[in-house]
């Protein structure tokens, strides 16, 4: 698959190098360097479709491998950052910790300055650049199966110690580095070389030359060995629909509902009929029970519910249970005093209800506007409770 892969700086006036190419099919499309984050936005037609991987600087990352516990779970790996507080310069609030693979109780950790990280991803986006992936350039070298291994990319070198470190910085610097090293092994040091180093630079270095070619084309290629992404958690980028999808998508889920309604035959029709019948059922019998919670056991709920209402409604004139309660409606909605139990008289004429209410106004209020609609309202005993008014109310017709 093609891909482009963008190698960022420390700093904004860094060399950025970058490649579009297919590393499985080992092909180059184009490559080139650019002289600073301004111009990261040239790259954006480069990009098109294609995946965005960046590498950064392993000076500005902190490989290290933690020792947990055996059987450690996922609570051991929250102990991280405290376990490598010692090591990592700052406060470790303002660190990101990645993880990466893990060996018996080994864990891979990378540490970076969540604001450099931060600051990586807003240079991408900035540049119109969606990037799924960032990758410390050391992880990208090829590792080797013995000592180390060096790549030169522009004036730096990349030094791969082994699977999860390596060092990264000036060529002039890293050569006395490797020098110091070296020093100190009774055996020459191992070192791959993809690079422009030459045995009369170094001491006890034994140089294997490998086969030169483009370092970010060498870089790519060894970017298919790992998995590692410093993009997880808090930094984990977003997948991105193309612009071109979200234009067709509404129109295809169209035709998709419309290509299935076709397909919709009379049994499945009389199945979906059978089963909103069962489902309105239920919830009249639901209903039914919430509302006569004492009707006991019936065989039609439409018959039993017949007889409850008329029994509501008895009474004759303007004195039904029902007709008083929708002329009370007025009362209870304005006054938002909620009867809890009601009782109805016929013979009386009159509603006997446990009522509650915000405040003791409620209750005035409600009394007040039933009175207005021609009721009789007489109250009872009152009290408090849970930060709300109860009492008990009758009215007469």
């Amino acid at each position: 698959m093609e891909q482009l892969i963008v190698r960022l700086g420390s700093n904004d006036d860094d060399v950025i190098h970058w490649i579009v190419c297919s590393p499985t099919e080992d092909d180059v499309i184009a490559s080139g360097e650019l002289p600073g984050v301004a111009h990261l936005s040239s790259l954006k037609d480069r990009a098109g479709h294609r995946p965005i991987t960046a590498l950064v600087p392993t000076s500005d990352v902190l490989l290290k491998w933690v020792t947990l516990p055996s059987k450690a779970g996922r609570k051991a790996l929250t102990a991280i950052p405290f376990m490598l507080e010692d090591e990592i310069s700052g406060d470790i609030d303002s660190q990101f910790f990645a993880l990466g693979g893990r060996k018996d109780n080994q864990q891979a950790v990378a540490v970076v300055s969540k604001a450099r990280l931060q600051a990586w991803q807003t240079q991408l986006a900035d540049a119109g650049l969606h990037c799924e992936r960032i990758v410390p350039d050391i992880l990208a070298v090829p590792e080797p199966t013995s000592g180390w291994a060096a790549l030169e990319l522009g004036e730096q070198l990349l030094i791969r110690q082994d699977q999860w470190a390596g060092i990264q910085g000036e060529k002039n610097w890293l050569v006395q580095a490797i020098n110091h090293h070296a020093k100190q092994l009774p055996a020459p040091l191992p070192l791959d070389n993809f690079s422009s180093l030459s045995s009369q630079e170094l001491n006890n270095v034994l140089l294997q030359e490998q086969h030169i070619d483009m370092p970010m084309k060498i870089l790519a290629s060894g970017l298919q060995t790992t998995q590692f992404n410093l993009l997880q958690g808090e930094f984990k980028s977003r997948k991105k629909q193309g612009g071109e999808f979200k234009k067709w998508r509404l129109a295809a889920v169209l035709a998709i509902v419309a290509l299935c309604t076709t397909l919709i035959d009379k049994v499945a029709l009389q199945q979906q009929l059978s089963s909103e019948r069962a489902l309105v059922s239920s919830q009249i019998k639901t209903e039914f029970t919430r509302a006569f919670p004492n009707a006991g056991a019936y065989r039609d709920v439409r018959a039993t519910m017949r007889a409850k209402l008329a029994a509501l409604e008895q009474g004759t004139g303007g004195s039904s249970m029902l007709v008083m309660m929708d002329q009370l409606a007025n009362a209870f909605a304005k006054s938002q005093v909620k009867p809890s139990s009601v009782k109805f008289d016929a013979s009386r004429r009159e509603l006997r209800m446990q009522a509650m209410a915000a405040n003791f106004e409620s209750l005035e209020l409600f009394k007040r506007l039933a009175e207005a609609q021609g009721f009789e309202v007489e109250q009872g005993a009152i009290n408090n409770r849970n930060d709300l008014v109860y009492g008990s109310l009758l009215v007469r017709s």
